[in-house]
């Protein structure tokens, strides 16, 4: 289940009868965790892959749950005091090498308990026994900042800001659990909203790329401006490496390296018309 972009943070009235509950929204990889008991832990990323491999700390974590218990949560990395996703691009190896470096798993809904599909009660219900579930669990497994009042949502928004809370997402409280697509019943609020986009080719050198030729999902094609930093760069370069093909010529954007395989990555557009910022690559 989705939430829709918004631009504004809907008042308790905003998403129809019951209330709204407000959650605090991470800066991470959305995963559904999957307790198995004597199995190992299943983490399905948005499109369907097992995180578990990559992430062995919280695999373990979500292992050490009832068997049957399945939770809708972020997969998240925390160092020196803020949230950081870009250490999630890392590979396992470079994260263990990093000591400060820590991984949680911030649970925002309940889908299973042992033998029982809760999918269809209220999310009023499924917060109650989601905490309940969570009670005695100790890191990284732990539930998500939530509070049915805008106000000290909105506080905890700019007090955590600092952190990198990207924004709230904003829920029915009535609300079912739909199993798929994006639903006006959960929104999302970011303070620079961004869409996502299919990253077609880079440009510039390989080892430290100036640009990435980007396509919408409706099919309108982009170079990102301005040039990418230091930082991005080698990011980039990092994770769309093994995936680039031989260097080719792009009519619209001279020499550059196509990727073979699928990467996504989430940009911001300004102006009309619009120009693409890069922000950041996706992993999940």
């Amino acid at each position: 289940m989705r939430p829709a972009a918004v631009t504004a943070v809907p008042p308790a009235d905003g998403l129809g009868g019951g209330g709204v509950q407000y959650e605090l929204k991470l800066d991470g990889f959305r995963c559904v965790a999957f307790a198995r008991g004597e199995r190992p832990a299943f983490l399905q990323s948005r499109s369907g892959r097992d995180l578990a491999p990559e992430f062995p700390p919280v695999a373990a974590a979500v292992a050490r749950l009832p068997e049957g218990l399945v939770l809708d949560a972020e997969l998240v990395a925390w160092r020196a005091g803020r949230f950081a996703f870009e250490e999630l691009l890392h590979t396992r190896q470079a994260r263990a090498a990093a000591p400060d470096v820590v991984l949680g798993l911030i649970a925002f809904d309940l889908l299973a308990l042992p033998g029982r599909d809760v999918r269809r009660l209220p999310l009023t219900d499924r917060r109650r026994l989601l905490l309940a579930a969570l009670a005695d669990v100790p890191p990284p497994v732990q539930p998500v900042m939530a509070t049915t009042d805008r106000a000290e949502a909105l506080e905890w928004m700019e007090q955590l800001a600092d952190t990198g809370v990207e924004g709230l997402v904003c829920k029915a409280a009535a609300s079912p659990y739909r199993a798929r697509g994006a639903s006006r019943a959960w929104v999302k609020y970011r303070r620079s909203d961004t869409v996502d986009a299919t990253v077609r080719a880079l440009t510039g050198p390989a080892s430290r790329p100036h640009a990435l030729v980007l396509r919408l999902d409706d099919g309108r094609v982009f170079l990102t401006t301005p040039r990418l930093t230091p930082v991005q760069a080698r990011e980039v370069a990092q994770v769309a490496g093994p995936l680039l093909g031989p260097p080719a010529t792009d009519p619209d954007h001279g020499q550059v390296h196509p990727l073979t395989g699928p990467l996504r990555a989430e940009l911001t557009l300004t102006g009309r018309p619009p120009t693409a910022t890069f922000v950041r690559l996706r992993g999940d």
